[in-house]
């Protein structure tokens, strides 16, 4: 005897999981329906040999697939499993085209590998796209790719800074400017202990301007920026054949101040009350027209009175290029006086003892008014820009800028004219 089963097509539902009993049945319908989500699996009533079968008749993989058991109960069991298993989508492309359900299973198959959820890459790849524009995103990949293989990544400021001031150390760069460079990056490495990849332009902008600083800082302090993110890309730490973000960073425009000065009484009642570690600072500063720095760095070899000129190696200057000064008779009377022996300055506390001095005498003193007082006064006397650009490590345009008719030659004369 045959099971007059009856089994129409699944019946879906949108509702949680239920096992319903139905009224009694007519010919081909279910005696339940288990669901679970939106998946219903209809189960049939038979009799085989007398004795009641209860058949659980569903779809998957796309097969028809028909399980007998004895009991209600048994069924509803299988008929729960079934249904979970289409809810998980063992089975849910069944209402998928043929082409569509083709492509979804191609789909899954990359994926595998990867064990990346289909909806997790769509969601990707979508905000990607968004981000991206039109710019297909491909073509972003392969930038990014060839961009971090030029370059090693995760390396941080500190590690760079300390990197670049040992180099600068083992090339024998003078003391003073180590001194500085050390000083301000080692600020900046504070700043962003971070990897110096992640550092931006509106990062160093903002740290430039922190404090009330004047713009002459604040572009000194770029220069160095800059240096130490040249030095980074030299080393392969930051992206080859672009420039950094230091690089982009402008300086600011400096405002022409006035030139602070020495009268010929002020620097008169200096020499007389110089003690002898102050006399070469104040004088050759005064009368040869040296940079702090660049006395910080000589030494007395240097200095021949015979000849009546100071030389100064390329090391020592400012400008890095070998530089001579002449010695005035002025110069060279006070020098004659003190001994001569080993560096000029032995330590950098004789500048901050000279301003004491000055103060103690109610005299101020102007930013670089040693130097400024030398080269007014110089080129009152020589009348030739070009000359004094020579002596002092400047340039014809700023000496004719700044210090052009500042003062008189009678002035020029009393400056140059201060005897021991």
């Amino acid at each position: 005897m045959g099971l007059p089963f009856d089994t129409p097509p699944m019946v879906m539902h949108d509702k949680s999981m239920t096992t319903q009993a139905l009224p009694p049945r007519g010919k081909g319908k279910p005696v339940a329906v288990v669901k679970q989500g939106s998946a219903a699996v209809p189960i049939y009533r038979g009799i085989c040999r007398g004795m009641p079968r209860f058949t659980v008749a569903f779809y998957l993989n796309q097969q028809r697939r028909r399980l007998t058991f004895g009991s209600l109960d048994a069924a509803k069991e299988e008929a729960r499993k079934a249904a979970l298993n289409i809810q998980r989508g063992v089975s849910s492309d069944n209402d998928l085209r043929p082409q569509d359900r083709e492509a979804l299973r191609a789909v899954q198959h990359m994926l595998k590998p990867l064990g990346l959820p289909l909806v997790s890459v769509v969601e990707e790849y979508l905000q990607c796209r968004r981000k991206l524009g039109e710019v297909p995103l491909l073509m972003a990949v392969e930038d990014f790719v060839t961009r971090s293989r030029s370059y090693e990544a995760g390396i941080t400021v500190p590690r760079v800074v300390d990197e670049l001031l040992q180099l600068k150390k083992q090339d024998g760069v003078n003391e003073h400017y180590l001194k500085l460079l050390d000083g301000n990056l080692r600020q900046f490495a504070k700043s962003f202990p971070g990897e110096i990849t992640k550092v931006t332009g509106a990062m160093i902008d903002g740290w430039l301007r922190r404090g009330a600083h004047s713009m002459v800082t604040r572009n000194n302090w770029l220069k160095r920026v800059k240096e130490l993110f040249s030095f980074a890309k030299r080393r392969g730490y930051l992206p080859k054949g672009e420039a950094t973000v230091a690089e982009a960073l402008k300086r600011g425009k400096q405002a022409d101040t006035d030139v602070g000065i020495f009268t010929p009484e002020q620097m008169e009642k200096l020499m007389r009350a110089a003690t002898e570690d102050l006399i070469p600072v104040l004088a050759i500063g005064g009368f040869a027209g040296l940079r702090g720095a660049e006395i910080a760095r000589l030494n007395w070899s240097a200095v021949d009175l015979g000849r009546k000129i100071i030389e100064l190696r390329a090391g020592q200057a400012k400008t890095a290029s070998r530089r001579i000064v002449p010695i005035t008779d002025n110069l060279a009377g006070w020098l004659a006086k003190i001994e001569r022996n080993g560096p000029v300055v032995p330590d950098d506390g004789v500048f901050l003892k000279a301003r004491r001095l000055a103060k103690s005498l109610g005299i101020p003193w102007p930013h670089n008014a040693l130097r400024h007082s030398y080269i007014s006064y110089r080129i009152a006397v020589v009348q030739s820009a070009a000359q004094v650009a020579l002596e002092a490590g400047n340039s014809p345009a700023i000496i004719f800028k700044h210090y052009r008719e500042l003062v008189t030659k009678e002035s020029a004369d009393l400056w140059f004219g201060i005897m021991p």
